[in-house]
């Protein structure tokens, strides 16, 4: 089996470096031999006739459905859905788009996906709408240096036939959104949602990369640490994560069961199964990328091997996974990601495999990320140029942090996200904590992850909860940072000091599901890990101002809400304007001489506009 299936992916390999696709005619002639081949039982060179024609018909098929020449530079009106993830900028949004319709008058061989930029669109676009586009399209091409990143080779590589952007005239129609709920949408979804929890944040961009694999808000200053660090493989979801996320659910389903004796079904067959759904989810939020396909595969045969109690041999499980893939798509030997992903593996079972002495815990762990950061390098470095030295030892920390630390709790909050909204949301806010609580937590994974035996393993529940229960920074004492909230037309300023937090208006309302309290304002202060508002302030009763305050008091406790607007007077904690207010220690009070010193205190004049000012002052 591991022969049949190397050979088979050697020919596929050797056929992608062909300069040009042969003639047709050799057709025939490969059939015969791949015939003789199974009649004659010789299944090394069946294996290879089959790489070479299964990769000859795929290449062919994918180059029918590129753009004919005589269309490109026309305009042309189509229909289609937009699939996968938009990316925008502040210039354009691109987007994959499957096309259902083309003109009459085209040629008949045309692209069923391409991919477009809209310049500076005057609607929203996610993902599973229908439109109808005016395009100018062109060939895939890219620039090809020596070094240099393959752009024609990557549109070949998605399918992808055309390339072009939208047309103001005429101008785009929306036809409609599908109800039917798609892995697209949802994943859409969960970005949208993070996005709002985490406006500006510095960790937004790795947040999404490991829930669901978008890298596009990675900073290149963050980018650059990774690379020095050797640890951009674990900025996506590979499948490390998510081997290591279905062992976990693995082994917790396996002893909630055993313990418990709930169910009927023998725990082993059990966390099988659990293993699975959690690998199958984890695998959907990142696209069911080609690292994420073999890992998934993997796992499958591994816990249907546990389920019937069948002894798997792992070189036979790898060989499985790589078969399957090359099937669905040959063109993944071109990837970067299949190799690194299946020589990872590989290299593991020849280091770990077989041996007559198996070794200590972190001596396997040491030689695991030992093998894995010296194996990897002749691969790493003809893909991207460059190996770090540290690699070894950064991964070491690096893993078992994001791994067994992050990520599960990641998951765990966008589970909540649809659950428990507010639950969810705090524990997003738990992805960007201060150092020494990360590094409390990484050794509390240390000693979860320790042989039992040793002394103290309780302490790793101990260790984790500066991690969850950790302060929020706050300004100075002596110092008042504020800052004036984009909230569109309308008006929103949060003032911050070492103690207290004024709020004051809240933008607008424009519809029953959607305002600037809930999108902008709350999004902000949890950002900050604020947890409740001291005071808000709401000016007037116009809806750019008051519009979202209703949003605020749902989403997060306001001890006092100062306003001369008659709907809100009356209510609970609602207090009427007066001429100036100060916020000291104990909350909001009338200003005195005595105390508008900036000290832990602040005069603001209330029942007016703020100026557009962000900023720390002291």
């Amino acid at each position: 089996m591991p022969s049949f299936v190397i050979l088979f992916t050697l020919a596929i390999l050797l056929f992608q470096q062909l300069p040009d696709l042969p003639d047709s005619s050799w057709l025939w002639p490969g059939l015969a031999a791949a015939a003789a081949a199974l009649f004659y039982r010789r299944w090394r060179v069946l294996a290879f006739m089959t790489g070479l024609l299964w990769a000859f018909l795929f290449a062919i098929t994918r180059l029918d459905s590129q753009l004919p020449a005589e269309l490109q530079g026309r305009d042309m009106t189509i229909e289609g859905v937009i699939i996968g993830l938009p990316q925008s900028d502040e210039r354009r949004v691109r987007f994959d788009f499957a096309v259902v319709r083309w003109p009459q008058a085209a040629a008949s061989k045309l692209p069923e996906k391409i991919r477009l930029s809209w310049y500076y669109p005057d609607a929203a676009i996610e993902s599973g709408q229908r439109w109808r586009f005016t395009v100018r399209l062109k060939r895939p091409h890219g620039n090809s240096n020596p070094g240099g990143f393959d752009y024609a080779r990557w549109l070949f590589i998605k399918g992808i036939g055309a390339t072009g952007y939208v047309r103001k005239k005429p101008e785009p129609r929306l036809l409609g959104v599908p109800s039917w709920p798609s892995i697209s949408r949802w994943r859409q979804d969960i970005a949208k949602r993070i996005s709002a929890l985490l406006p500006g944040s510095g960790s937004l961009g790795v947040i999404q990369a490991l829930v669901i694999g978008v890298r596009q808000d990675i900073t290149p200053e963050q980018w650059h640490l990774f690379r020095r660090t050797g640890t951009v493989h674990l900025i996506a979801i590979s499948g490390l994560h998510i081997g290591l996320i279905a062992g976990l659910i693995y082994f917790l389903v396996l002893k909630a069961t055993a313990w418990t004796g709930i169910l009927r079904v023998a725990p082993p067959r059990a966390a099988a199964i659990a293993a699975v759904i959690a690998g199958l989810f984890y695998a959907a939020l990142a696209g069911f990328a080609v690292p994420t396909q073999r890992a998934l595969i993997m796992l499958a045969m591994v816990m249907a091997g546990i389920y019937w109690q069948r002894n798997l041999r792992p070189l036979h499980v790898l060989s499985c996974a790589l078969l399957a893939i090359l099937l669905l798509d040959p063109l993944a030997v071109l990837s970067a990601g299949f190799w690194l992903s299946f020589l990872a593996v590989a290299l593991i079972l020849y280091a770990m495999a077989g041996r007559l002495g198996r070794p200590g815990y972190w001596a396997g762990v040491w030689k695991v990320n030992w093998v894995t950061s010296i194996g990897l390098t002749p691969v790493l470095l003809p893909f991207f140029q460059q190996v770090s030295l540290i690699a070894p030892l950064a991964n070491l920390v690096a893993v078992p942090l994001i791994s067994l630390g992050i990520i599960p709790l990641l998951l765990l909050a966008v589970v909540l996200l649809f659950i428990a909204p507010p639950l969810g949301q705090w524990l997003l806010q738990l992805g960007q904590p201060v150092i020494w609580a990360v590094l409390l937590a990484l050794s509390g994974c240390l000693l979860l992850l320790a042989p039992r035996g040793v002394p103290g393993r309780w302490l790793d529940v101990v260790l984790f909860l500066p991690l969850l229960f950790a302060e929020p920074q706050r300004p100075a004492a002596g110092t008042v940072e504020m800052t004036l909230l984009d909230v569109g037309q309308g008006l929103s300023a949060v003032v911050r000091t070492a103690g207290h937090v004024l709020v004051f208006d809240a933008g607008a309302k424009y519809s029953d599901r959607f305002d600037m309290g809930e999108s902008v304002v709350l999004p902000f202060l949890r950002s900050r890990q604020d947890r409740r508002i001291d005071a808000l302030i709401v000016s007037h009763g116009d809806n750019d101002h008051i519009g979202g305050v209703a949003s605020l008091r749902q989403g997060m406790a306001v001890d006092r809400i100062y306003s001369s607007v008659p709907q809100l007077l009356g209510g609970g904690n609602v207090q009427p304007c007066r001429a100036e207010l100060a916020l000291g220690r104990r909350g909001v009070y009338p200003a005195r001489p005595a105390n508008r010193a900036l000290k832990e205190k602040m005069t603001i004049p209330v029942c007016c506009r703020l100026p557009a000012v962000t900023g720390k002052f002291s």
